[in-house]
């Protein structure tokens, strides 16, 4: 007796005349096609979606930088001249820089009553401040009007992308053209390094930053201090990380696989039930009949 390869097929074909048709039958293939396609294209889109995931950990990502951390302040005085206006840095590693020039541009403002200051520097990843000021000016003027609009304060990379909303640049859009035009102003800072790695595993090493915020007029034992815009900062240990992730083409293809499985199951069931039901209803009725 020569081998029947077909004894191993566990997927039997019923003849078609061996079958009935009926509405409810045809009524819950339909649905049953038209959910498919529904959760078909729900699982399609989530597949096709890039997905941004965070997590936090104690680190310094970004180890090649030097210990430098790149800062871009756009700033606009519209009550002081230009040739008083100025940057000073200092920390606690000991640096004290008075009238920082390099990579700024100061654009007078008010047919030149004002100054609007741009300027991109580094600094150290320890705690410290910089100010914009009049103290690098030859001629300390007498009541310099230190309010101001921050256009712009941003540490590190420019992320270019939709999905991760931050406090990059927390302090843009501040305001303070009403305040007193003697008074200085701090803004403290607490900076959160922050990475975000693409789909390529290319980096960007940005920050993140809170900011509180105190308006003063101060005094000495010789009379009123000349006011600044005072910018403190200092860094926090945690590291906030962001990642896109595409789900794997295997795990699509299951979830596809246990959608159309579960799907035909289900509506198999159902439409099993009615029919024994609906079978059993109509001996009721022939019953009754005779």
């Amino acid at each position: 007796m020569p081998f029947d390869f077909r004894r191993f097929d566990i997927y039997r074909k019923v003849p078609k005349d061996l079958t009935q048709p009926t509405y409810t039958g045809a009524i819950i293939s339909i649905c049953c096609c038209l959910f498919i396609l529904f959760l078909f294209l729900s699982e399609l889109t989530g597949f096709i979606t890039t997905e941004v995931v965070n997590e936090l950990y104690v680190d310094d990502p970004d180890k090649d930088s030097g210990g430098k951390i790149d800062v871009s302040l756009n700033i606009s005085l519209p009550n002081l001249h230009c040739e008083l206006v100025g940057l000073d840095i200092q920390d606690e590693m000991g640096r004290h820089e008075v009238g920082h020039i390099d990579n700024s541009m100061k654009i007078p403002l008010n047919n030149g009553a004002g100054c609007r200051f741009e300027g991109q520097f580094s600094i150290n990843k320890v705690p410290g401040n910089f100010h914009v000021s009049t103290h690098s000016a030859t001629a300390q003027p007498q009541n310099p009007d230190m309010t101001h609009v921050i256009h712009k304060l941003s540490f590190g990379d420019t992320l270019q992308v939709q999905n991760v909303h931050g406090a990059f640049n927390a302090l843009g859009g501040a305001d303070r053209l009403t305040s007193n035009p003697l008074a200085s102003h701090d803004y403290i800072l607490k900076i959160v390094p922050t990475v975000y790695e693409d789909k390529s595993g290319k980096q960007w090493y940005s920050y993140q930053y809170t900011v509180a915020n105190k308006e003063y007029v101060a005094y000495s034992h010789t009379g009123r201090i000349i006011p600044a815009i005072w910018f403190r900062y200092d860094l926090s240990p945690i590291t906030v990380k962001y990642t896109e992730r595409r789900q794997p083409l295997y795990r699509f293809i299951t979830t596809i696989c246990a959608i159309i499985g579960g799907t035909f199951t289900v509506a198999g069931i159902l439409d099993s039930c009615i029919f024994t039901a609906s079978e059993a209803w109509k001996k009721i009725q022939l019953g009754k009949m005779h």
